[in-house]
């Protein structure tokens, strides 16, 4: 088939989570897909942004390509539509805020396809998106939460065709390595003031009592925004600030390192779409925390990889901290049941076999 792949951009210098899994998207189809019997050069992308091929004009390169154009002006992206317009067989939009584009590449399609990732559509649409989206034929979500939550907020389309597309990171890792000797809980995410959700502060408040039980614990913080310096003076106002570590934004290579000293992943979000960062623990054997209000359960699939609590409660969540960070039996299941979950269902292969599925509509976990 031929298809046209519409997506943020996908440098790898860029990171976000619908980034990140635009990449491993196009691995799955370029090397399915472009193998194909008529050959490679079946999967054109179409990618925009503000500084979208910005780095490969630095590096005195191009990045454009003939199967891949990228623009950093929205004229660019109009121009880079317009070359390909009426060629695809298959348009799939990486994002709902990409299919403004729709109109510049032609009404040829035989399916068009649109991935739903979570706060982007979790809004009413209406005016000229509404046109828009009436003019999907599939809609693709990463979590049955996503969906359900798009469809009560939208209900004109809450019965129109959708698969879910679970996600998926990296390959099994093999054996899990024991944690740090400090018994550490990391919540991983951004801290922006207007997504105050990820459940920064329900932890900090919950610490101290962490702390009566298990002396020494430590809470550690990673990643960056806009409300990390509030938080930081949140918690150095409370009674646990000496256990609770600010670490900012860190590489990946840092980020796989506090995960495998630590002892717990911990989200208590109430707007998780997905969340990769539970997958990124359970590849190493590390049980999750998460919250009952998102999608992060469906990934986690309580109690056989973590916790599932109510984080406005702080007793419960203490108490769930606590479990957590405890040695034993109990732990040493949720580490097994975590790899194997991940190793079962969320490798990166998983997810790219099951896009490849729902576009070939042979079906989708």
């Amino acid at each position: 088939m031929r298809l046209v792949f519409v997506s943020p951009c996908v440098e790898e210098e860029f990171y976000g989570g619908v980034q990140f899994t635009a990449r491993l998207a196009l691995e799955g189809l370029t090397g399915q897909v472009g193998s194909g019997e008529t050959g490679s050069g079946q999967v054109k992308v179409l990618c925009y942004g503000p500084r979208c091929g910005l780095s490969a004009e630095r590096r005195g390169g191009s990045a454009d390509s003939e199967n891949r154009f990228c623009s950093h002006s929205k004229a660019g992206a109009v121009f880079d539509a317009l070359k390909v317009r009426g060629w695809a067989q298959r348009l799939i939009f990486w994002h709902l805020d990409l299919l403004k584009l729709l109109p510049f590449l032609g009404s040829g399609a035989r399916r068009k396809y649109l991935f739903l990732h979570g706060v982007e559509c979790w809004r009413p649409l209406e005016g000229f998106t509404r046109h828009l989206v009436d003019r999907i034929d599939m809609f693709l979500t990463n979590s049955e939460f996503t969906w359900n939550r798009f469809a009560e907020i939208n209900p004109r389309w809450k019965n129109a065709p959708h698969r879910t597309v679970r996600l998926g990171v990296g390959s099994p890792e093999g054996r899990v390595e024991p944690p740090g000797r400090i018994p550490a809980a990391v919540i991983i995410g951004r801290m922006n003031a207007a997504e105050g959700y990820k459940g920064h502060r329900e932890l900090i408040e919950a610490w101290p009592l962490v702390l009566k039980r298990i002396s020494g614990a430590e809470l550690w913080i990673v990643g960056g925004g806009d409300a990390a310096g509030d938080l930081k003076g949140f918690a150095s106002a409370g009674a646990a600030s000496g256990q609770i570590r600010f670490f900012g934004a860190v590489s990946e290579e840092e980020k796989q390192g506090l995960l495998r000293q630590s002892h717990c992943l911990v989200l208590p979000s109430r707007g998780e779409g997905f969340g990769l960062v539970y997958l990124e623990a359970m590849r190493f054997g590390r049980p999750c925390l998460s919250s009952i209000y998102d999608a992060g359960q469906e990934v986690v699939g309580p109690p056989q990889a973590g916790i599932a609590i109510d984080p406005g409660d702080t007793g419960t969540l203490a108490a769930a901290l606590i479990r957590l960070l405890t040695p034993g039996q109990e732990w040493q299941q949720w580490s097994a049941e975590a790899q194997r979950r991940y190793e079962s269902t969320f490798t990166a292969a998983h997810f790219q076999s099951r896009l490849l599925n729902a576009l070939l509509e042979t079906g989708v976990e």
